[in-house]
């Protein structure tokens, strides 16, 4: 399955006011860190941390932007160990991309941003966005005293950028890009651990619940929810994966007591869906080339309670299919490396300075994308060589024909020739992929 997902922007943070200091206030002496923190309340330490982390995650997302070298995407570095307030962090950088070239704008009309400012500039446009479109909390940091000093003079370079471009909201400033429909929170049961009906019991006391259509075990909830810290999922009883993810190993249905293989397992959420699946019977091997995405892979393993799943650190690729060990792998579930165009929302990539959907379909014939297409062939031929192989699903979050479609057209042939033939998982789901062939 593949989809073009659509992410919603975290709202921003509500705004509050903070009193100015009145004259003559003393202050703490400025080599006393720790007691001038401490003297601050939890509103103002919350925003003078949240705004340098998320300075620091701004900076990296946009010199990975800049030289086309990705750091990582804004959620992996926002939700990295490093970063204590996750939260207030993540909508910060977000809104702070959302309004970028607005405030980047602000700054150039107001004749007052300099030089001086260039080694913090990742500071001065978080702390600008959120006191002039967020929080106005003037906490006192060398940046806030700046913005604080200047507010008035920002603001009237705004309404003039307003005026001029015959809008009455700052809103409709906005570039489409960075506006995207909101897509309800779907979580998926975790049923090695508990039940659909404990779940929705739990989750029904403060949120509407729906079970889907399609995925067993799958839930949805309204756009916006906030799951992270919920007992259900920090427990491992709830799993945050969207829809277009489930369906993966839903398409698969290995039945309990099969030998599974898992292609290319991180960060593991299809590999622990297939346990759940089997209801933790017979036995899945989960392969990951990169060590450190099998740490990942390892960590979900073990929060899931599954103790079906051998993790092989090693190239898919290599795996000899004559070695006995795997004689008897009846299903294998392939989702190998793409180019994740399908996900660039999910991402949160359509924030980016640099992004653009008319380079998005471009890409589609880019030297990358062939050589991803290559590799995918290849890791598709190897696994139909399995010899007890009954079920192969092929899945990518790319939404390029030279991933999907043309790799699947490829291979036919020799499926064919062992038996094989294209299935349809989903009846009730009309529309999957372009119509290259039948099925």
């Amino acid at each position: 399955p593949r989809t073009r997902n659509s992410a919603a922007m975290p709202p921003p943070l509500k705004n509050r006011s903070h009193a100015p200091a009145k004259v003559g206030q003393s202050r703490p002496p400025p080599r006393q860190p720790g007691r001038w923190m401490a003297s601050r309340d939890a509103g103002e330490r919350a925003a003078f941390f949240a705004r340098r982390e998320a300075a620091t995650v701004l900076r990296r997302v946009l010199r990975g932007d800049a030289s086309k070298r990705s750091g990582g995407s804004i959620k992996s570095l926002v939700f990295s160990p490093s970063v204590r307030n996750k939260r207030a962090t993540f909508a910060l950088v977000c809104q702070t991309l959302k309004y970028l070239p607005i405030l980047k704008e602000v700054l150039a009309s107001s004749g007052v941003f300099s030089s001086k400012w260039k080694k913090q500039e990742e500071l001065v446009y978080v702390t600008a966005y959120d006191i002039l479109f967020g929080q106005e909390i003037a906490v006192s940091g060398s940046v806030e005293e700046y913005i604080m000093l200047h507010k008035d003079t920002f603001r009237t370079a705004l309404q003039k950028i307003c005026v001029k471009r015959k809008v009455s909201n700052v809103e409709d400033l906005l570039s489409e890009k960075t506006t995207v429909k909101p897509k309800p929170r779907f979580v998926r049961v975790n049923t090695l651990k508990t039940t659909t009906g404990s779940v929705i019991e739990v989750l029904s006391k403060m949120h509407k619940v729906d079970k889907d259509d399609m995925v067993p075990d799958m839930l949805v909830l309204p756009p916006g929810t906030d799951m992270h810290k919920h007992p259900l999922v920090t427990d491992g009883k709830v799993f945050l994966q969207g829809k277009a993810s489930c369906m993966v190993a839903a398409a698969l249905s290995p039945k309990p007591g099969w030998k599974v293989i898992d292609a290319c397992a991180a960060p593991g959420n299809k590999t622990v869906h297939l346990a759940a699946l089997m209801n933790g019977e017979g036995s899945i091997i989960a392969c990951e080339l990169n060590k450190e995405r099998a740490k990942t892979l390892q960590h979900t393993v073990r929060r899931s309670g599954a103790n079906n799943i051998e993790t092989v650190i090693g190239d898919f690729l290599n795996i000899d299919t004559n070695d006995p060990s795997y004689a008897e792998v009846r299903a294998i579930l392939l989702d190998p490396s793409c180019s994740g165009s399908g996900i660039s929302t999910e991402r949160l990539d359509h924030l980016l300075p640099s992004y653009s959907i008319d380079d998005q379909d471009d890409a589609g014939s880019s030297a990358r994308i062939r050589k991803l297409s290559a590799f995918q062939r290849k890791a598709l031929s190897h696994a139909l060589s399995f010899p007890s192989v009954e079920r192969l699903v092929y899945s990518t979050c790319s939404i390029h024909q030279a991933e999907n479609e043309d790799v699947v057209s490829s291979v036919l042939p020799l499926a064919s020739s062992l038996g094989f033939e294209l299935a349809t998982p989903f009846p009730q789901w009309m529309r999957r992929g372009l119509p290259v062939f039948d099925g």
